[in-house]
């Protein structure tokens, strides 16, 4: 049996595509029971954020059975079919562990460094723990991971200056048309991202700030820690209006902000220019927004261009922490391999041990 990496992220895909194989909540927890019940996987963990899905699996086959059913599911992403297998990678044995390592230090995330994916690599590990989808093999493998990424951390200033994709929207926002000082942003949300980027917002002093989500309490306690004004979804048309930056990170599944909701908007702005950044996969904000005159429309691939600057920065710091990964995943690889040689020695003994009892019983 083999360790398994199959997946795609925003290097090899576009937001289009990502969105429609992106998981969440309970959609994981079936997933997961789904890909534990397929013939020859033995252990399945899931990460999906908005900029990967990866399954990672102990399978005795060469990883095709886990291509073949992303290609299926969920159930709504009718039509990705064969396509999917042109975006896919694939990883295996020592490759998979080092693809792993990589992605939890932030070495191969949208911004380099970003500390974020490494709470949400160990949500996975948590959430397909807890669904009873990791047997000792992956579980071992996700402890080394967060053994490795926080001791590249801790050695090598990648994790300098930390810088998120939320603050890296903030920034670009402050870079725009928009004087942050004289704005209202409006926040659509009340997730991990929404958080991030309220506290940049607040620290670049905004000058007023709307929260919007469909669980009307959330938004009231993640104003109420940043000194901004709490909303309920259903009031999104009313206030639209008054923004002249939204940020959008929701876990819908279906765009949240419309194009004719943004041109009412503009027509009570009197046309003066909104700028949105939508930072949720599956999107939240319809594509044909961008058509409209006006409005500057910005996804997480647009921040590519935006984040480049961060990543020449941190380059000196990724080649010491592809080092220490490089160190750490030929431990792993050295210790399963120890394993396997002393597996049949520790069945021997348990069988004499066995035999041994039960002859001193009769």
């Amino acid at each position: 049996m083999s360790i398994h990496v199959l997946g795609l992220n925003h290097q090899t895909a576009p937001v289009s595509l990502r969105e429609r194989v992106a998981f969440s909540g309970d959609a994981t927890v079936a997933a997961l029971a789904a890909l534990r019940a397929l013939p020859r996987v033995h252990e399945a963990a899931l990460l999906s954020t908005c900029n990967r899905t990866e399954i990672y699996a102990v399978t005795d086959d060469d990883g095709s059975t886990l291509a073949d059913w992303l290609a299926t599911h969920p159930a709504d992403t009718a039509g990705v079919g064969e396509g999917l297998h042109g975006y896919l990678y694939r990883h295996t044995g020592s490759d998979a562990v080092r693809h792993l390592f990589r992605v939890a230090t932030g070495l191969d995330s949208l911004v380099l460094g970003e500390p974020q994916i490494l709470g949400q690599v160990k949500d996975a590990w948590a959430t397909a723990r807890s669904a009873g989808s990791l047997g000792s093999q992956l579980d071992r493998l996700f402890q080394q991971t967060f053994s490795t990424a926080k001791r590249a951390r801790t050695h090598t200033r990648i994790g300098a200056n930390p810088v998120s994709v939320a603050s890296t929207a903030v920034r670009l926002a402050q870079e725009s048309f928009a004087r942050l000082e004289d704005s209202t942003v409006l926040l659509i949300g009340a997730g991990e991202t929404i958080e991030l980027a309220a506290r940049h917002l607040v620290q670049a002093r905004v000058r007023r700030l709307l929260v919007a989500n469909r669980t009307l309490s959330h938004a009231q306690e993640l104003a109420s820690r940043h000194g901004g004004v709490a909303l309920p979804l259903t009031e999104l048309d009313k206030h639209l209006g008054e923004a002249d930056v939204v940020l959008s990170a929701t876990a819908s599944r279906e765009p949240v902000l419309h194009r004719p909701q943004v041109q009412q908007a503009l027509a009570q702005r009197r046309h003066r220019p909104m700028l949105l950044l939508d930072l949720a996969v599956p999107r939240d904000i319809a594509a044909d927004v961008a058509g409209i005159d006006d409005v500057f429309l910005y996804t997480v691939d647009d921040l590519q261009r935006a984040i480049e600057d961060n990543r020449r920065s941190r380059r000196e710091a990724a080649i010491e922490a592809e080092a220490i990964i490089d160190i750490q995943v030929a431990r792993f690889m050295e210790s399963t391999a120890a394993s396997a040689r002393t597996a049949p020695l520790k069945r021997l003994r348990a069988h004499g041990e066995a035999a041994r009892d039960e002859a001193l019983a009769r």
